[in-house]
């Protein structure tokens, strides 16, 4: 688990991720799945690749909340491995994690710390 927080990039704009859903960015050599949590109104961020078989598929995983805090994830599209969109940890393999990225929206455009 690590959340990347040093300099920031434009990624995309806002208009460019699905309300309540994803969409990968590619910034530098990293794949970037990026989520518009729009019934939350919140924005996260997340490596693309999946660590589980090593797909890059997670920024088209389905979104949503789980247990007593509604804590927010992504489900991969293809095995359902279950990931923290806070934190990275996996909530259905404890040997799985991904990276999270700090998210930053201004005047329509979304930012990713790198």
């Amino acid at each position: 688990m690590e959340t990347i927080t040093d300099n920031w990039v434009l990624a995309c704009r806002v208009n460019d991720i699905p309300q309540n859903g994803g969409a990968c960015v590619k910034l530098g050599d990293e794949q970037i799945a990026i989520f518009n949590f729009s019934r939350r109104g919140e924005w996260f961020a997340t490596q693309n690749l999946c660590p589980h078989k090593q797909q890059m598929v997670l920024s088209r995983g389905m979104i949503g909340s789980t247990g007593e805090n509604c804590e927010p994830k992504v489900a991969c599209p293809f095995h359902k491995n279950t990931f923290s969109l806070l934190s990275g940890h996996c909530l259905t393999n404890e040997e799985l994690s991904i990276k999270t990225y700090a998210v930053r929206v201004e005047d329509g455009k979304v930012f990713i710390a790198l």
